[in-house]
């Protein structure tokens, strides 16, 4: 006699991505980790999947246009309070953006689906890291405005694997790398060593994140017969993608499967 039927990856999924509440959208995530490793799951399921194209998502933080969001400086208590915040909101977006990877795109190998449930799994816990940050600010998720941009990018790219493998991880994520650097230094500016820390921890775990979209993008161009660097530029003309800014911090990119054509492309911007 076999054992037990395996559960249904993509419902489990589709559960996790339904939670709107954060601590239990981390719970739920970790536990999908959790099985997943035990090998309790099928990474198949239904062939037919309904995608979520509104997540579950808590009542706060107001979402606003992202040119509304102020500014926020990290030489006050209110100021570096509003930033993590804002880093905080990124790391919740992250965790349906990894969900969404690996629930919307059928038919991939499962190594693929491993791969985004880790990131699921460590975007939650960037998430939960920050938020216990905050809460020693006196302040929770919720306190502040935040936009909802990078889901927008989700549900730009929700048609095409290659087209999400190039536009999440290479370009939303990769601005976090870029972005990092300046961030600590503030914080060090402000003696919040803590959160140079947890910035440590989020930038290596994110240097995997990006690169594993660098793999399935590079994968998937190999599959449709396409030349990676060549169809990267041209998709981010295509749509419209956020526009590349420099300081890039390379070293990071180069880790994160960028290759030096890129990156001599993008030094040259």
């Amino acid at each position: 006699m076999g054992g037990p039927a395996l559960a249904s990856l993509p419902d489990r999924l589709a559960a996790c991505l339904c939670v709107s509440e954060p601590a239990a959208k981390v719970a739920c995530v970790h536990a999908l980790q959790a099985d997943w490793l035990a090998g309790r799951l099928d990474p198949a399921g239904e062939t037919a999947r309904d995608p979520i194209d509104r997540p579950g998502h808590p009542g706060k933080p107001e979402l606003i246009p992202p040119q509304n969001v102020p500014r926020r400086r990290a030489d006050t208590r209110h100021g570096r309070a509003a930033l993590i915040h804002a880093l905080a909101h990124i790391e919740f977006n992250a965790i349906n953006l990894a969900l969404d990877a690996a629930h919307r795109f059928a038919g991939m190998p499962p190594v693929y689906y491993a791969d985004w449930l880790k990131v699921a799994d460590e975007e939650a816990l960037h998430f939960d890291l920050l938020n216990t940050h905050l809460a020693t600010l006196g302040y929770a998720y919720g306190d502040f405005p935040a936009h909802s941009g990078l889901w927008d990018m989700a549900l730009k790219t929700a048609h095409d694997p290659l087209v999400r493998m190039a536009l999440v991880p290479r370009v939303l994520e990769a601005r976090g790398l870029d972005a990092t650097p300046l961030i600590v230094e503030k914080l060090r500016a402000a003696n919040d060593l803590r959160m140079v820390e947890i910035l440590a921890v989020i930038e290596r775990d994110e240097i995997g994140h990006v690169a594993i979209g660098s793999r399935w993008f590079a994968w998937l161009c190999e599959a449709r017969g396409l030349a990676p660097e060549a169809t990267f530029r041209q998709l981010l003309v295509d749509y419209d993608a956020p526009p590349l800014k420099p300081p890039f911090n390379l070293a990071a990119r180069r880790a994160a499967g960028f290759s030096e054509p890129e990156l001599d492309w993008l030094g040259g911007l």
